[in-house]
């Protein structure tokens, strides 16, 4: 079958199934990666597979309007990971105690960055469990997978203004619960990003 978007992709394994797996093969790799931050390898695995048997399963009730499946396999993941929410809690605190200094392209690209980055990570880890579970779903599909605040809202299936207003109260109490240390935060520590707008 010839490439298309997630959405032809997934109307199509309607009828022959096997098609599914171009949508696994192109987004395994960004919902392990984002659930393993969240809760850990071991745990991840199990939930990566699991998001993808029930995307499976439901894919006959996708909107083939949404032509980038993203948004709902991260909603099916999260909603697999309010289930986990202690391991996630866990997993948060080791979080913090991580070196983020290195990351895929290599790290920060600097020695001052990394000692900021890694003075304020402890507090990090720690101010993410002090969030309420709809505040750090969003700050955390926005910052770890890259989602735009209109696949947030697909993929919670909340309105756009609601994905906003989380959004902005979990980047103030972030930056409350950190104090001075917020001061070290930038896209990869959660919330430098540009505040949302109205």
């Amino acid at each position: 079958m010839e490439a298309g978007s997630d959405a032809q992709v997934i109307a199509a394994s309607r009828v022959e199934p096997l098609a599914f797996a171009a949508v696994f093969d192109r987004h395994y790799d960004a919902v392990h990666r984002y659930l393993a931050r969240r809760v850990g390898s071991d745990l991840a695995d199990d939930l990566a597979a699991e998001t993808f048997t029930t995307a499976f399963d439901a894919r006959r009730r996708y909107d083939t309007e949404h032509p980038d499946a993203r948004p709902w396999l991260f909603g099916i993941a999260t909603n697999l990971l309010r289930h986990h929410h202690r391991g996630e809690a866990r997993r948060l605190r080791a979080y913090a105690r991580l070196d983020r200094s290195a990351g895929p392209d290599g790290g920060f690209g600097g020695v001052e960055a990394r000692l900021d980055a890694a003075r304020a990570g402890p507090a990090i880890g720690d101010a993410l469990t002090h969030l309420s579970a709809g505040d750090r779903d969003v700050l955390l599909l926005f910052a770890w997978a890259d989602l735009r605040y209109e696949e947030i809202a697909v993929a919670l299936r909340i309105p756009v203004g609601t994905v906003r207003s989380r959004l902005h109260r979990a980047r103030r109490r972030v930056r409350e619960l950190l104090g001075d240390s917020g001061q070290y935060l930038d896209a990869d520590t959660l919330t430098e990003a540009p505040e949302p707008n109205g």
